[in-house]
């Protein structure tokens, strides 16, 4: 049974950051791409970034690119979300995603995690 437990999520102002953990357990997470997904309120979810086995691929989307950075840890079975210059608009509830490839396709992870607020005030 595999879980993925986030945290990391809070309250902060604009331009801040936050950083977003997610601990893995029941699968071999070296083995698989790992990636975070969010979604607003009265939104559909969106894909904010993912990350290769290795971790040495990662792939963003373009309304987070240079100021969002996802990692890995293989040893601490453990991903990170590094979320800097925040905006309003980033506010949403952060998924973390187990899948089956290193991509912006929800329909190639399998598991998901319950989720992380994430508030950004103006």
């Amino acid at each position: 049974q595999v879980q993925l437990v986030e945290s990391g999520g809070g309250l902060v102002q604009a331009g801040g950051s936050l950083r977003l953990s997610c601990a893995a357990s029941g699968r071999t997470f070296s083995s698989y791409p790992m990636g975070w997904f969010r979604q607003a309120p009265g939104k559909e979810r969106e894909f904010v970034a993912a990350i290769n086995r290795s971790g040495g691929r990662t792939i963003y989307a373009d309304s987070v690119k240079g100021r969002f950075t996802i990692s890995r840890d293989n040893r601490k079975n453990t991903v990170y979300l590094q979320l800097n210059s925040l905006k309003p608009e980033d506010t949403a509830v952060y998924y973390c995603v187990l899948g089956r490839a290193t991509t912006n396709n929800t329909l190639e992870y399998d598991y998901w995690g319950r989720g992380t607020q994430v508030t950004v005030s103006s």
